[in-house]
């Protein structure tokens, strides 16, 4: 505060009409299950449980589904709607379960089936939804399905992957080049010939134009849906079919070298196809049965578009999120206004996050790991138009760890060292307790990631008895915004801005709420209406008819 003596440049006075449609809630989504209805996802918080590093249950270092639930109380009390929980089935771990061998048990390490309806029942008693994650892309090499698919040519699962001849030469299919390094295709001996895989050679690419292979991905869906799900989360749904043709990849002109081979194609022929929304129509369809609700990961080029698309209409996807904001370096005005501008004429509806288990965290990436820079951003994300997703650790402002190399676990990190930070920096242990060896995580002696040092005095219990925590702004800020129809699904008008500002008014149901956030190193003056501050980070006040900002932060203010 006592920013009324600074000099004051810029003008946020001016309205941009620039309206984003809201559209009609899905109401048609009804169901013989009950009265579930999928409107809830629209402006929901749902919170990402990272399994093997939420809390583990019986000390072998591995979080766990038992854990879970010891701990669901912690996001309740957070006031999330939702949690999001990363794959738990079994798998040989070679991408840490995003390599599933069953798609309809849990892996031992994780508990078993009986767990995790105790994870459901628990969750709906505190009122959360449960959402999973449903990984249709690819299996694991050691599925069933694979084993017999690589047996022979003739099987009766021979086509339900992705197989293709050697060129006379001997060489790969064609140019396609995996996510994790090297080509896109390895070889069999068995059939001797090539199966493509997006990411490790362990994953190989189910061949989703098979429909005996959708009516077995529908089955493994209706088994959890009967569990007791409320929705899913489709893992690079775009990712689902390939080109029939198997047409190379565009090369890229680049200025200077990529850091991965595959960044030096034009993804037109791998990802993206038109044949993945006819799936997604039918289990769209299955979804409606049981009024749960789907939100796709979407991984490409130019993402805003395709998330888009894959939810447009009542075939398609209820929600999407994409990597835009997740791989940005910088936080810009720019950056969420252009997030944000493509929903103005779209009939879907988006979904966001700044962190997940895949990229740097925010605080680390966008927040330069200071605590007040993190609730800037928080709050930016908890008032765009869309669904926001919260990673396990964001509330507490945890930087990305500090892996050493000899305890790295990631296939994609190995692969790129030393110039990839990779992805366990964002899955190390959560930490609970300030006190405790292993800050409440487990009672064995280590975990299968490192707890960074600095994570240890941002523990839980630290930040539960300090008022001006990362925690308690983000549960006041959830609060607020659950009773606030205009952060949740208002309307979207950008406003004039000066330079390092994203501006904004949010509207629904006659209330109206001005979202001024400074992202930038110069102190600024907003021209405002009267009305009264909901929310404010660093220092921020209204002074008259100005709203004073310093560098780095925010006011909210309901008219």
């Amino acid at each position: 505060m006592g920013m009324a003596t600074r000099g004051l440049r810029g003008t946020c006075s001016k309205l941009v009409q620039i309206t984003i449609r809201q559209p009609d809630l899905d109401l048609a989504d009804t169901t013989g299950h009950g009265s579930r209805m999928t409107d809830w996802l629209r402006g929901a918080v749902i919170y990402q449980i990272y399994p093997r590093s939420f809390r583990d249950s019986n000390g072998d270092g591995v979080g766990d589904l038992e854990g879970i639930v010891e701990r669901l109380d912690h996001v309740a009390n957070l006031g999330a709607d939702a949690i999001w929980i990363s794959p738990f089935y079994r798998s040989p771990m070679k991408d840490y379960g995003y390599d599933v061998a069953d798609y309809a048990d849990v892996d031992p390490m994780f508990g078993a089936l009986g767990d995790f309806d105790m994870v459901v029942r628990r969750a709906h008693a505190l009122g959360l939804k449960v959402i999973i994650d449903l990984v249709f892309s690819h299996s694991s090499d050691q599925h069933a399905w694979f084993q017999e698919s690589r047996f022979s040519r003739d099987n009766a699962k021979a086509d339900w992957y992705v197989w293709a001849d050697a060129k006379p030469d001997g060489s790969p299919p064609n140019n396609w080049q995996a996510m994790f390094g090297g080509p896109s295709w390895t070889w069999d001996s068995r059939r001797r010939q090539y199966y493509f895989h997006n990411f490790l050679p362990e994953q190989p690419d189910l061949n989703i134009r098979n429909p005996e292979v959708q009516d077995a991905l529908l089955n493994a869906t209706r088994f959890w849906l009967a569990r007791g799900v409320d929705g899913f989360r489709l893992d690079v749904v775009n990712f689902f079919a390939h080109d029939a043709q198997l047409r190379d990849n565009p090369a890229i002109p680049a200025k200077k070298s990529p850091a991965r081979p595959h960044q030096f194609q034009r993804h037109l022929f791998d990802r993206t196809q038109p044949e993945t929304l006819d799936f997604v129509a039918r289990l769209r369809e299955l979804l409606n049965e049981y009024g749960a609700v789907a939100v796709g990961e979407i991984e490409d080029e130019d993402p805003l578009p395709v998330q888009r698309t894959y939810t447009d209409g009542p075939t398609r996807l209820h929600s999407a999120y994409s990597f835009f904001l997740l791989r940005a370096a910088k936080a810009t005005p720019e950056l969420f206004q252009r997030a944000l501008h493509g929903w103005d004429s779209a009939a879907g509806w988006p979904s966001w996050s700044l962190s997940n288990h895949d990229v740097v965290r925010v605080a680390t990436r966008f927040a330069d790991d200071k605590p007040e820079r993190v609730k800037l951003m928080l709050a930016v994300l908890l008032s765009m138009r869309g669904t926001a997703f919260l990673y396990q650790g964001d509330e507490l402002g945890l930087p990305h760890a500090n892996i050493s190399f000899e305890r790295l676990r990631d296939p994609e990190a190995i692969a790129f060292w030393p110039n990839g930070i990779g992805r366990d920096g964002a899955r190390t242990p959560m930490p609970w307790t300030v006190t405790k060896p292993m800050v409440g995580f487990t009672i064995g002696d280590d975990a299968w990631l490192p707890v960074d040092p600095r994570h240890r005095a941002m523990a839980v219990d630290v930040q539960e008895d300090d008022p001006d925590s990362v925690l308690h702004f983000t549960r006041a800020f959830l609060a607020m915004r659950r009773e606030s129809a205009a952060l949740r699904v208002g309307a979207l008008k950008y406003l004039d801005a000066p330079p390092g500002v994203l501006a904004f008014e949010r509207e629904a149901e006659g209330e109206r709420v001005i979202c001024l956030f400074n992202l930038g190193t110069k102190v600024v003056s907003c021209a405002v209406p009267p009305g009264t501050p909901l929310s404010e980070v660093g220092s921020a006040e209204i002074l008259g008819d100005k709203a004073a900002l310093d560098a780095y932060s925010a006011i909210l203010l309901k008219i």
